[in-house]
């Protein structure tokens, strides 16, 4: 079976959106609306993955209004991952005890709403399907994610759902030949938090914002001199802790 585009699906005028988790039959439609919406472009195994429960979990957002071959057709999605929080690169940014080795993270890789159906609050109620998950699971002390910087919808949304932005990123993702930073975004649950007080962390904030400007000037500079500047643009933001990250390779399939 084809599908027709999904990005512009036409919206029944009182649309009923229900959620549920992401099954086998789903698999085109998810493949095509990732494909649709994202720059990158996913391995089929991930799908897979998606569609079988295979170490990820899911929901969809389906509309019951539209007719009935389509009103069980997902028009948005998110996936996750549950990660151990000794091996996660957040580790340092949550307070636990170490001793235990059961402690986990919930981690969220993909989250997406097909443009007709955007501004109707379908993210924000995917997200908080995660955050009931993770605080469901008593190992669980925090959702995190990842967002590039120039997805600015998606940062205004993940600070209205009350996530903490800790980390800028720099060079984190490599896209068809293009470096850009990322955003790091937590959401502490069942007594989870930073192992910062705000004091704290105003004064790490503080202290390494010195050493990223002198940093981010050099290079700057460096760039100037071979002529090859061409960084996004950017808005810094004063909840930021630098940390060294390990790059995201991403190449672009067109």
């Amino acid at each position: 079976m084809s599908y027709p585009s999904m990005v512009n699906i036409k919206v029944p005028r009182r649309p009923i959106i229900a959620y549920r988790q992401i099954q086998p039959p789903d698999l085109a439609v998810l493949e095509k609306i990732h494909g649709e919406l994202f720059p990158i472009r996913y391995e089929s195994e991930f799908f897979h993955n998606v569609v079988n429960g295979r170490d990820i979990v899911s929901w969809g957002a389906v509309d019951q209004s539209r007719p009935d071959e389509e009103s069980d057709e997902l028009i948005g999605f998110v996936t996750v991952r549950i990660v151990p929080a000794k091996e996660s690169e957040i580790e340092d940014l949550l307070s636990f005890d170490s001793s235990r080795t059961d402690q986990t993270l919930v981690y969220i890789l993909t989250l997406g709403v097909v443009d007709s159906y955007r501004n109707l609050g379908i993210a924000s109620s995917l997200i908080n399907e995660v955050l009931k998950y993770a605080s469901s699971l008593s190992s669980c002390r925090a959702v995190y994610l990842h967002v590039i910087s120039y997805n600015n919808p998606a940062i205004h949304l993940y600070k209205k759902m009350s996530f903490q932005c800790v980390r800028r990123l720099y060079n984190f993702y490599y896209i068809n030949g293009q470096h850009y930073d990322s955003y790091l975004f937590v959401y502490y649950v069942n007594g989870g938090r930073s192992p910062c007080s705000p004091l704290e962390l105003v004064t790490l904030f503080l202290t390494y914002a010195r050493s990223g400007l002198k940093s981010m000037a050099a290079r700057l500079w460096k760039n100037d001199e071979r002529k090859i500047s061409k960084w996004p643009k950017y808005k810094e933001s004063g909840c930021l802790l630098p940390t060294v990250q390990t790059k995201r390779m991403i190449t672009i399939h067109q």
